[in-house]
């Protein structure tokens, strides 16, 4: 009987695809692997979801390669994909996808053939071309055999406008494959150890032979290419005894910015240690529980959670801890390395593939017991788990906005309930649903209400714009008592931070004659004026274009630049304090890891009088010496056509307030508003979390908003706008009926109605009901397929965090 596997395939749809699998693969493949298969005339690698003997209605195409020996998803990881694809409303294939920081392993590339014209021509040119004829060489080449296009790149300098020259007058036949790539040949350093000479084969080569002397005489560790030098020939040697079992050949693992010696344990507060003991009863009670960390900013909740990852290990379990954002990752592994050593692993998306694949493979491989990673790093095959920590788990960073539009935090608590493991939420600012879990009993709430050492909190004072501009007569974007403040902590040689939430220079660029605004060519939004790169730049899409010289729409010079960005307030502080050191933290000066690290570890040593930042500086960063924090504009948030724009403005002002006082001078807080009675602001300036809270609740309760149903946002979206308001219209229709204790609105135009070339519409759906909410969603996606709507033409956002 033939064998025949389901495979989830990186594709848009919502079914797995049968194919055979070869006699050699049938007592190999399971379920978890990865596997090469075609598909149409692709070749795709996908993960096998089941083995069955049961014939598809269909002829099977058959399995072309095993990617996997080892499962690479374990069974409990593919349980928790495919509950992430349903809940979700994604497809499973692209969902099992990014689970796998894998991309390394396999890449596409192109095999060349020659076409009947092709062989033709090869024959014509080999009796007519000279020897050096760059063409004729490729269709000679491949005249003896096909070839992979990378191949003929490297052996061709000049192969690839010729290859696509070639292609284009129909000479060449091009298949695309997966190629799976050698996992040892890439960047980093490569090692080689000598395990055993038992087993290998009676004749060695002299190169074998010699680099087997060497480290037989020199035992440990080797890197290989420094081993190259000293024992000649060992790179290919060291490969060859790697497949016989003679070496260990492996990658080092990603080198961090830890930086850190073993940290000293500092000795818990009574607040500490009561939050820290109900949560080691968790870990050794061995089931799940769900605990709530509310501690104000400084309050040391690091510290908790490192005991508690120390409490896990002790007890032979694994911990893993999510932050938001690439940002924070360094900062929390320097803690971490310091603490566990080489024990721990990092996972983020600042990585190459080839880093994260390592890293990956460390943690499957039981190396590394403590993983700390931004969102995508709940997937890690950690064994034994016994603890889930998620910092600043308010985080909205935590969202994924692609698909599959998982939440990081709730992911990780339906993970760790799957495995019995505790679950650390902590946050100086928790979300209202967290919170509300904790009313109901759902989660436990531990608090932590004081600064560690008895440290102050520090003094915030609101500057009311309106009256500024009434008594100076001046639309300045510093008030008097910032600037001030400022001075002040410059004399003393204290460091200031100074947020707005805004990137760019001027936030748009309009025409004084006849009030033409410049807007992105792909998106219903204005372009950003940068001005250090002298261009204008759509923060949705990356559209760019130079600035222009006269109005486009009428032709007048009289262009003017509106509003303020981050790089607006930096050019700003030059020219009031021109002795100040001055540094900007924003996504236009750390586009990568490195660059963020080297801006914060220069403020933290003390290069630099003032950070000025968007959201970035905001949360997790603990430099004593900053005292003074300034929000140029903390309305910027509150006016967005979205439910949440009040909570994100309390959150981001309690923890860039955070920021200030946290060594052993106070700190203070100046916050610029034109909304000072707005209650975000007034409860965030007292730092009040829990009449923010009670409040807050109440609006939600009265406009049926989360915690209190649950929400989905339904988007239809084509690049023309006939075919969106029709599809919107259709499916207006078939949603006209919702179930009882579902409410439908729309369809609606989206806040931001055209973004990326899309036109979008809008439904969002509240539900008394999880059930009924997934009724209607898998309902409406499969009225999309029935109709044959395009793949990406539907868009469903579960628990969506923002409506734009």
């Amino acid at each position: 009987m033939p064998v025949f596997c389901d495979v989830s395939l990186p594709v848009p749809l919502d079914t797995a695809f049968t194919y055979v699998l070869p006699a050699t693969l049938e007592h190999r493949a399971r379920p978890g692997c990865r596997v090469i298969v075609p598909f149409g005339s692709r070749k795709l690698t996908g993960v096998v979801l089941q083995c069955h003997q049961q014939a598809p209605a269909v002829e099977a195409r058959s399995v072309l390669r095993l990617v996997d020996e080892e499962p690479a998803l374990t069974p409990d990881l593919l349980a928790l994909g495919l509950w992430i694809a349903e809940y979700y409303c994604a497809p499973a294939g692209e969902t099992l996808r990014a689970m796998l920081p894998l991309a390394a392993d396999v890449r596409p590339g192109k095999i060349l053939s020659l076409t009947p014209a092709g062989q033709e021509v090869a024959r014509q040119m080999s009796i007519l071309a000279g020897a050096e004829d760059p063409a004729a060489e490729i269709l000679r080449a491949l005249e003896r055999r096909p070839l992979r296009e990378d191949s003929l790149k490297k052996k061709f300098p000049l192969a690839s406008g010729l290859l696509r020259s070639l292609e284009r007058k129909g000479y060449l036949a091009a298949e695309r494959v997966q190629v799976l790539r050698d996992p040892l040949r890439g960047p980093g350093r490569l090692m080689v150890t000598l395990e055993s000479r038992d087993g290998l084969p009676p004749k060695l080569s002299k190169g074998e032979a010699r680099l087997l002397d060497f480290l037989e005489l020199n035992r440990g560790d080797h890197e290989l290419a420094a081993l190259e030098t000293q024992v000649k020939g060992s790179a290919t040697a060291a490969r060859r005894l790697a497949r016989t079992g003679g070496v260990r050949l492996w990658r080092a693992a990603a080198e961090t910015s830890s930086g850190a010696a073993a940290a000293s344990r500092p000795v818990l507060n009574d607040e500490q240690q009561a939050a820290l003991d109900p949560i080691q009863s968790s870990l050794g009670s061995g089931q799940f529980h769900a605990f709530l960390l509310h501690g104000v900013t400084g309050s040391g909740k690091t510290e908790v959670y490192l005991r508690a990852i120390e409490a896990a290990l002790e007890m032979g379990k694994s911990a893993l801890m999510l932050v938001p954002e690439i940002a924070l990752t360094p900062a929390m592994a320097g803690h971490f390395y310091g603490r566990f050593g080489e024990r721990t692993a990092i996972l983020h998306s600042a990585f190459t593939d080839f880093e994260r694949a390592e890293q990956w493979r460390r943690i499957r491989q039981g190396k590394a017991r403590v993983v700390v990673g931004t969102r995508s790093g709940v997937f890690a095959p950690v064994q034994e788990l016994g603890l889930v920590v998620v910092d600043e788990e308010h985080d909205q960073s935590y969202k994924q906005e692609e698909t599959p539009r998982y939440h990081g935090r709730d992911v990780a608590l339906v993970r760790a309930q799957r495995a019995g493991a505790t679950v650390v939420l902590g946050s100086a600012t928790p979300g209202l649903e967290s919170r509300f879990n904790t009313a109901r009993d759902k989660y436990t709430l531990l608090q932590l209400r004081e600064r560690i050492e008895g440290r102050p909190l520090p003094q915030v004072e609101l500057v009311d714009m309106r009256l500024e501009f009434l008594r100076t007569r001046q639309q300045g974007l510093f008030s008097r008592r910032l600037l001030d403040a400022i001075e002040a902590r410059l004399a003393q040689h204290e460091q200031i931070m100074v947020l707005l939430n805004r990137r760019g220079f001027s936030t748009f660029v309009a025409c004084r004659a006849c009030g033409e605004r410049i807007e992105c060519r792909h998106c219903s939004v204005t372009l950003t004026y940068h001005r250090r790169e002298q261009r204008l730049l759509c923060h949705y899409c990356d559209y760019a274009e130079p600035v222009p010289s006269a109005c486009p729409k009428c032709s007048s010079e009289h262009i003017y630049f509106l509003g303020s960005g981050s790089e607006k307030v930096e050019e700003t502080l030059h020219q009031a304090f021109p002795r100040a050191r001055i540094a900007r933290l924003d996504r236009d000066t750390a586009r990568g890891r490195h660059q963020y690290e080297s801006i914060l570890s220069a403020f933290r040593e003390g290069s630099f009088d003032i950070l000025v930042g968007t959201q970035m500086i905001a949360k997790g960063h603990d430099i004593p010496n900053v005292t003074l924090v300034g929000v140029v504009s903390a309305d910027v948030g509150l006016g967005l056509p979205d439910f949440r724009a009040a909570e994100r403005t309390f959150q981001l002002l309690t923890q860039v307030a955070g920021r200030a006082g946290r060594g052993d001078l106070p700190g203070l807080v100046l916050v610029q508003t034109i909304n000072p009675d707005h209650y975000a602001i007034l409860f965030a300036a007292a730092q009040n979390y829990q009449g923010f809270y009670e409040k807050e609740l109440n609006f939600r309760r009265l406009m049926h908003y989360p915690p209190f149903t649950a929400l989905a946002n339904v988007i239809v979206r084509s690049e023309r706008l006939e075919e969106a308001l029709q599809m919107a219209a259709l499916l207006g229709e078939r949603l006209k009926n919702p179930p009882e204790g579902v409410k439908v609105l729309g369809p609606a135009a989206a806040p931001v109605v055209k973004l990326k070339s899309e036109f979008r519409y809008q439904f969002l759906i509240k539900s008394l009901s999880r059930r009924a909410l997934a009724q209607l969603l898998h309902g409406a996606r499969r009225y999309a397929a029935q109709n044959h709507w395009p793949a990406t033409a539907l868009v469903i956002d579960v628990d969506p965090l923002s409506l734009m």
